[in-house]
């Protein structure tokens, strides 16, 4: 297979596990445990800033 075809599919699971994760923990935050938009916010970017790490290190395997 292609490297440029390895490469793009590499950045589209890490960007698609950073939203997942963010949308994820935004819908928690927000709706199950009643948090102000602002600290929603916040804990989507901390938890999507985790995410793409621990799925950059993932695909790197």
């Amino acid at each position: 297979m292609n490297q440029a075809v390895q490469a793009m599919r590499k950045y589209r699971y890490v960007a698609l596990h950073t939203v997942v994760a963010a949308a994820f923990i935004f819908t928690l935050q927000r709706f199950a445990f009643g948090a102000t938009l602002e600290t929603s916010l916040l804990w989507a970017i901390v938890f999507g800033i985790m995410a793409a790490g621990l799925a950059v290190m993932q695909a790197n395997r």
